[in-house]
């Protein structure tokens, strides 16, 4: 997501920057380069009328003029007029509540919305620590009373026993029941979708938004229908009342119009981001980490907070007492770099949250540069016998061509991951001799600026 538009708005404010001074005419240039842009990624009009104007009431002022870098101080307050489009800053969900809280999840079918009620629960049960109790309200689509009772017991949440023929809202007043009885922090009620808006879905919602009070009502809204999106929150905010938005797929291909001119047309915060199937791909939504984003300017905090998430912390420990001293570095440390960084999104996700990397995803394309290349690689390390990953000295070229034939490549696609891992077996030497402290002053200049062509691979 974004990725388009990310593109457009990066190759605008280079040629700003490339330029020492800046008229008038070059600022009302790039905004409508801008606005052209914004208008092609889905954005409601009027956002971007009323976008684009603050940013020429900031950008042609005398201080932008007499800056040493004008072209930056407009980078800035696009930054800054889009973090507050976005909504300035995140909104944390109201579960400071005398328990149980309740939080009513409410959307169109085909949304995401049984999903994000699980992905939501564990959130909530790992990072809040809280006691959470799952409920289906939906007795219309069929078995999705058991699809959520099948995704509480994989991510280890209780659901709520169904009982057949019970009506949605006596389903909401049991659930709060027994929330109350078995001491739950939270109830998250999933209640039904419809393929469109209509009186009964929202009658529906209704009663049971009555009957319980939830003190959060989120909207699900799919990032891919676009504006649909926007219209769906305006008409959901205006029958039933939301409290907030959780924008699903927006890893998918969308062009981001919809996250754009959420905030600014429905009044109402985004609060979470789906960002993929699995149950942990819920990111808390921070407008001015996705303002850098866009802007290409990387997002290091969430690149942080996903590595904390993500890696071992016991194998990286590890890793670094190895290096430190003096430890081989072999092929079974390479497959665990690879296992971390598909958990961390992929090579394409890293490069995004890291300054100054988005630009170099073009060009990693057209290297073959991949999560494709990453996985054949790894398949190339599992060909390997125990004692081959151990010791690279082992791959003469009848094994290459046993490994080759057992990864389903060739045996120029092994010689390139053996000539990678040499490089980065001198590279751990080199670190070593440094010791702990200059580990990672010689490690950051080799990543940023060393030699990728060890990755690329012919398809």
């Amino acid at each position: 997501m974004f990725e388009n538009l990310s593109n457009r708005l990066t190759g605008i404010f280079d040629r700003l920057t490339r330029r020492g001074n800046l008229t008038e005419e070059d600022v009302n240039e790039a905004m409508r380069e801008v606005r052209i842009a914004l208008l092609e990624a889905d954005v409601a009009l009027p956002v971007v009328k009323d976008f684009i104007a603050k940013v020429k009431e900031g950008a042609v002022g005398q201080d932008v003029a007499r800056s040493v870098t004008p072209g930056q101080q407009v980078i800035k307050i696009v930054h800054d007029h889009l973090v507050d489009l976005l909504g300035k800053e995140a909104e944390p969900l109201n579960i400071g509540v005398t328990p149980p809280a309740v939080i009513m999840m409410l959307g169109l079918q085909g949304s995401g919305k049984t999903t994000t009620s699980a992905k939501l629960a564990k959130r909530l049960t790992e990072t809040d620590r809280k006691k959470v109790l799952l409920a289906s309200l939906d007795v219309q689509r069929p078995a999705a009373q058991e699809q959520l009772a099948v995704l509480g017991a994989q991510i280890g949440v209780t659901t709520l026993p169904v009982i057949a023929g019970q009506k949605p809202v006596d389903i909401a007043k049991r659930a709060l029941d027994v929330a109350r009885k078995e001491v739950f922090d939270i109830v998250i009620l999933d209640t039904a979708g419809r393929l469109a808006i209509d009186d009964e879905l929202m009658n529906e919602a209704a009663a049971v938004r009555d009957a319980t009070q939830p003190h959060e009502r989120l909207l699900v809204v799919d990032a891919m229908t676009g504006q649909d999106a926007v219209n769906t929150a305006q008409q959901f905010d205006q029958k039933i009342g939301i409290s907030g938005i959780v924008l699903t797929r927006i890893d998918g291909d969308a062009r981001g119009g919809a996250a754009l001119s959420m905030r600014a047309v429905t009044g109402k915060p985004i609060k979470f981001l789906g960002v993929g199937e699995k149950t942990e791909a819920l990111e808390v939504y921070h407008p001015d980490r996705l303002a850098s984003r866009i802007l290409g300017m990387g997002d290091v905090v969430s690149l942080v907070e996903k590595a904390a998430a993500n890696i071992n912390h016991d194998d990286a420990q590890a890793m670094a007492e190895k290096f430190i001293s003096g430890g081989k570095f072999d092929f079974n440390d390479l497959q665990k770099q690879f296992q971390q960084m598909r958990r961390m999104g992929g090579l394409g996700g890293i490069m995004n949250l890291i300054p100054g990397l988005a630009k170099m995803k073009a060009q990693m394309q057209d290297a073959n540069i991949d999560d494709k290349v990453v996985k054949r690689q790894e398949a190339i390390i599992q060909s390997m016998t125990p004692a081959e990953r151990k010791n690279v000295d082992l791959l003469g070229a009848s094994r290459k061509r046993r490994i080759a034939a057992g990864s389903g490549v060739q045996v120029a696609d092994v010689n390139r991951l053996i000539k990678q891992f040499l490089e980065m077996q001198k590279m751990m030497k080199q670190m070593q001799k440094l010791g702990k402290s200059g580990f990672m002053r010689s490690m950051m200049p080799k990543l940023m600026g060393g030699d990728m062509s060890g990755l690329t691979s012919k398809e």
